[in-house]
Protein backbone atom coordinates (compact mmCIF):
# COMPACT_ATOMS: atom_id res chain seq x y z
CA UNK A 1 0.00 0.00 0.00
CA UNK A 2 1.52 3.33 -1.08
CA UNK A 3 1.67 6.29 1.26
CA UNK A 4 -0.12 8.98 -0.78
CA UNK A 5 0.96 11.82 1.52
CA UNK A 6 4.63 11.43 0.56
CA UNK A 7 4.27 10.74 -3.16
CA UNK A 8 5.51 13.33 -5.64
CA UNK A 9 2.76 14.61 -7.94
CA UNK A 10 3.23 13.79 -11.63
CA UNK A 11 3.01 17.47 -12.56
CA UNK A 12 5.98 18.46 -10.40
CA UNK A 13 8.58 17.64 -13.07
CA UNK A 14 10.23 14.95 -10.92
CA UNK A 15 9.53 11.32 -11.58
CA UNK A 16 8.51 9.07 -8.71
CA UNK A 17 12.02 7.58 -8.44
CA UNK A 18 13.63 10.88 -7.42
CA UNK A 19 13.58 12.24 -3.91
CA UNK A 20 14.23 15.82 -2.99
CA UNK A 21 17.16 16.80 -0.78
CA UNK A 22 17.68 14.58 2.23
CA UNK A 23 14.03 13.61 2.71
CA UNK A 24 13.28 9.95 3.40
CA UNK A 25 12.50 8.00 0.23
CA UNK A 26 9.54 5.62 0.63
CA UNK A 27 9.10 6.04 4.39
CA UNK A 28 7.48 3.16 6.22
CA UNK A 29 8.76 0.56 3.76
CA UNK A 30 11.71 -1.74 4.36
CA UNK A 31 11.85 -0.95 8.07
CA UNK A 32 13.64 -4.10 9.22
CA UNK A 33 16.23 -4.16 6.44
CA UNK A 34 16.94 -0.47 6.97
CA UNK A 35 17.37 -0.95 10.72
CA UNK A 36 19.53 -4.04 10.20
CA UNK A 37 21.71 -2.11 7.78
CA UNK A 38 22.04 0.76 10.24
CA UNK A 39 22.99 -1.57 13.10
CA UNK A 40 25.61 -3.33 10.96
CA UNK A 41 27.02 -0.09 9.62
CA UNK A 42 27.10 1.36 13.15
CA UNK A 43 29.11 -1.56 14.50
CA UNK A 44 31.64 -1.31 11.68
CA UNK A 45 31.72 2.49 12.03
CA UNK A 46 32.49 2.28 15.74
CA UNK A 47 35.54 0.17 14.96
CA UNK A 48 36.65 2.66 12.30
CA UNK A 49 36.14 5.61 14.63
CA UNK A 50 38.13 3.89 17.39
CA UNK A 51 40.93 3.22 14.89
CA UNK A 52 40.92 6.89 13.80
CA UNK A 53 40.94 7.94 17.46
CA UNK A 54 44.08 5.89 18.18
CA UNK A 55 45.74 6.95 14.92
CA UNK A 56 45.05 10.65 15.48
CA UNK A 57 46.53 10.59 19.01
CA UNK A 58 49.96 10.69 17.39
CA UNK A 59 49.18 13.70 15.18
CA UNK A 60 50.66 17.01 16.33
CA UNK A 61 49.00 20.28 15.30
CA UNK A 62 51.07 23.09 16.74
CA UNK A 63 50.52 23.41 20.47
CA UNK A 64 47.12 21.73 20.40
CA UNK A 65 46.59 18.85 22.81
CA UNK A 66 46.75 15.52 20.84
CA UNK A 67 43.64 14.35 22.68
CA UNK A 68 41.66 17.22 21.13
CA UNK A 69 43.04 16.38 17.69
CA UNK A 70 42.03 12.73 18.13
CA UNK A 71 38.56 13.68 19.34
CA UNK A 72 38.05 16.15 16.49
CA UNK A 73 39.21 13.61 13.91
CA UNK A 74 36.94 10.92 15.33
CA UNK A 75 33.95 13.29 15.40
CA UNK A 76 34.54 14.40 11.80
CA UNK A 77 34.92 10.83 10.54
CA UNK A 78 31.87 9.74 12.56
CA UNK A 79 29.82 12.58 11.07
CA UNK A 80 30.89 11.73 7.53
CA UNK A 81 30.06 8.05 8.03
CA UNK A 82 26.68 8.98 9.53
CA UNK A 83 25.79 11.18 6.55
CA UNK A 84 26.87 8.54 4.02
CA UNK A 85 24.91 5.77 5.78
CA UNK A 86 21.84 8.02 6.11
CA UNK A 87 22.02 8.88 2.42
CA UNK A 88 22.37 5.26 1.34
CA UNK A 89 19.72 3.84 3.68
CA UNK A 90 17.09 6.57 3.55
CA UNK A 91 17.59 8.89 0.56
CA UNK A 92 19.21 7.15 -2.44
CA UNK A 93 16.35 5.56 -4.42
CA UNK A 94 18.37 2.68 -5.84
CA UNK A 95 19.68 1.42 -2.49
CA UNK A 96 16.34 2.04 -0.74
CA UNK A 97 14.50 0.06 -3.42
CA UNK A 98 17.05 -2.74 -2.98
CA UNK A 99 16.46 -2.83 0.80
CA UNK A 100 12.68 -2.81 0.32
CA UNK A 101 12.90 -5.61 -2.26
CA UNK A 102 15.17 -7.59 0.07
CA UNK A 103 12.65 -7.35 2.88
CA UNK A 104 9.90 -8.47 0.50
CA UNK A 105 11.94 -11.51 -0.53
CA UNK A 106 12.69 -12.35 3.11
CA UNK A 107 8.96 -12.50 3.79
CA UNK A 108 8.53 -15.01 0.94
CA UNK A 109 11.11 -17.46 2.29
CA UNK A 110 9.83 -20.67 3.84
CA UNK A 111 11.80 -20.62 7.08
CA UNK A 112 12.63 -23.88 8.86
CA UNK A 113 10.79 -24.79 12.03
CA UNK A 114 12.53 -24.80 15.39
CA UNK A 115 12.44 -28.61 15.42
CA UNK A 116 14.14 -28.84 12.01
CA UNK A 117 16.84 -26.38 13.05
CA UNK A 118 17.56 -28.27 16.30
CA UNK A 119 17.70 -31.58 14.41
CA UNK A 120 20.04 -30.22 11.74
CA UNK A 121 22.28 -28.53 14.30
CA UNK A 122 22.47 -31.72 16.38
CA UNK A 123 23.44 -33.73 13.29
CA UNK A 124 26.21 -31.26 12.44
CA UNK A 125 27.57 -31.22 16.00
CA UNK A 126 27.56 -35.03 16.23
CA UNK A 127 29.33 -35.31 12.85
CA UNK A 128 31.99 -32.84 13.98
CA UNK A 129 32.51 -34.77 17.22
CA UNK A 130 32.84 -38.12 15.39
CA UNK A 131 35.30 -36.68 12.88
CA UNK A 132 37.28 -35.02 15.71
CA UNK A 133 37.57 -38.30 17.63
CA UNK A 134 38.59 -40.10 14.43
CA UNK A 135 41.28 -37.49 13.64
CA UNK A 136 42.55 -37.64 17.23
CA UNK A 137 42.83 -41.44 16.98
CA UNK A 138 44.73 -41.24 13.68
CA UNK A 139 47.03 -38.58 15.16
CA UNK A 140 47.77 -40.74 18.22
CA UNK A 141 48.43 -43.77 15.97
CA UNK A 142 50.91 -41.80 13.85
CA UNK A 143 52.52 -40.42 17.01
CA UNK A 144 52.96 -43.94 18.42
CA UNK A 145 54.26 -45.28 15.08
CA UNK A 146 56.84 -42.52 14.61
CA UNK A 147 57.92 -42.79 18.25
CA UNK A 148 58.49 -46.55 17.75
CA UNK A 149 60.70 -46.06 14.68
CA UNK A 150 62.61 -43.27 16.47
CA UNK A 151 61.56 -40.46 14.11
CA UNK A 152 60.13 -38.59 17.10
CA UNK A 153 62.37 -38.22 20.10
CA UNK A 154 59.98 -38.52 23.05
Amino acid sequence: MADTNNMIPASSGMDAEQSSGFSVYKPGQGYYTRMGTIVGASLVSILGILWIWEYMKGVKLGTMNPLYVAAGGAIIVGGIITLVVYYLVFVKPRSVDFLIATEGEMKKVNWSTRREIIGSTSAVIMTVLVISVFCYGIDRAFFWFFAQIKVLDV
